[in-house]
């Protein structure tokens, strides 16, 4: 596949993330009898813009984002239908609405993706590869339960837990014949990878399940928490300093990765917008100044204060954190396009 084709469906591939963020915002807007000014997907200068009542809908030249702008969302209105002016609770389900999306969205690919499977891997341990470091400690038949001391409930949080990891020494909890058996100091050992990037050695396979219509919906509602889980994880690891901002990945390094995966088919593509999309609206939601958290943070404030903060401190706040989330992206940009070279 061209690499002009592959930057084609990584650019449609986050313009349809975006719009359906916004189609979020936009349709809880309109039922809520909030006026709605404007529904634009992607930034800066309009190359198409029309308007329908009283909204304008506009497509802009750099597809690396989206918003709905709503009257009086950050700034005091007279307007009856300002979103300062509705209950509170109209409110919230319209910041909400926009990650709501991206989380049903990521649900159905993933179910999508979980139907065309033959079979659905387990937490039971299966088999070793050669030279397997855990083949001492672990046995076919055991079910992990925990690594590192953190729960699992698929095999994705097995292999997350254990990428995680940053010496190659790992904890289990497994059940072994009917007991709870506690396993330290599993040294897998690391590999360094082309980048320099030190990763653990998965040197076991997870045992697959026969598939049923029950089994398919658990394991999917699994997978999307341990996907949902492995963001704030990661966000975590970022503040405490156990991921650095070289390993982050912005726009540039997710659109490479995103036309690798188109051009791997429609399986591993459908897998990576699954992923992206949980993401999308997962961060949405962290607590940080500018995102969709950040605003209903301020909105449950008000719930226990009863009473609203002061807009123009509020601002403030959002503003300060627009500066910073933008001064992330170009570092992160700037490591992606470095990796590319």
């Amino acid at each position: 596949m061209s690499i002009i084709l592959q930057v084609v469906i990584a650019i449609l591939v986050f313009s349809f993330l975006i719009f359906i963020h916004e189609l979020g915002h936009f349709t809880v807007g309109k039922l809520s009898g909030m006026r709605v000014n404007e529904f634009s997907i992607g930034m800066g200068p309009a190359f198409w813009s029309k308007r329908y009542g009283e909204t304008n809908y506009a497509l802009r030249v750099l597809p690396i984002g989206g918003y709905v702008s709503v009257e009086g969302e950050d700034e005091d209105s007279s307007d009856p239908r300002a979103f300062c002016n509705v209950r509170l609770w109209k409110r919230i389900l319209f910041v909400c609405a926009g990650a709501a999306m991206n989380l049903i969205l990521g649900f159905a690919i993933l179910s999508i993706l979980v139907g065309m499977r033959d079979n659905l891997p387990t937490t039971i341990v299966g088999g070793f590869y050669e030279n397997a470091a855990s083949a001492e400690y672990l046995q076919v038949g055991d079910q992990i339960i925990a690594v590192n001391g953190s729960r699992v409930f698929t095999s994705n949080d097995i292999s997350f837990s254990m990428v995680s990891d940053r010496d190659g020494i790992v904890d289990f909890t497994v059940i072994r014949e009917g007991r709870k058996v506690e396993i330290q100091g599993v040294d897998f050992g690391m590999q360094t990878l082309e980048d320099g990037t030190k990763v653990i050695n998965l040197d076991f396979a997870v045992m697959a399940a026969e598939k049923t219509l029950g089994t398919s919906i658990r394991y999917t509602f699994f997978w999307m928490l341990s996907i949902v889980r492995q963001v704030w994880l990661s966000f975590v690891n970022l503040i405490t300093g156990n991921f650095s901002l070289s390993e982050l990945s912005g726009p540039v390094g997710v659109s490479a990765v995103i036309g690798q995966a188109s051009s791997a088919g429609i399986k591993p593509l459908l897998l990576m917008v699954g992923f992206i999309t949980v993401n999308i609206g997962v961060f949405n939601l962290l607590p940080v100044p500018a995102l969709d958290g950040g605003r209903l943070i301020f909105l449950l404030i008000e719930l226990v204060m009863r009473r609203p903060v002061n807009p123009k401190y509020e601002g403030f706040v959002h503003a300060a954190g627009f500066i910073l989330l933008m001064g992330l992206m170009l570092v992160v940009t700037f490591n992606d396009i470095i990796r590319l070279f």
